[in-house]
């Protein structure tokens, strides 16, 4: 795991941590939610923050800040 990876699910972590607290997501369901919001944080940062399109959808991406 290189550094990029490790500092992504450090942020991850984090945030699910955040969804927790406030009640927006269980422990039950932490699973689906985590490798979502992993994939996201992960691929944000190896784009330089800029999202690319979406294949599901065919939405184009955008600068994230």
């Amino acid at each position: 795991m290189d550094s990029l990876e490790k500092q992504a699910l450090q942020v991850a972590k984090e945030i699910v941590v955040k969804f927790i607290e406030v009640g927006r997501i269980s422990p039950a369901n932490f699973a689906e939610h985590f490798s979502e919001i992993y994939g996201e944080v992960l691929g944000t940062v190896s784009n330089g923050g800029v999202r690319t399109a979406d294949p599901a959808t065919g939405a184009t991406g955008k600068k994230v800040v």
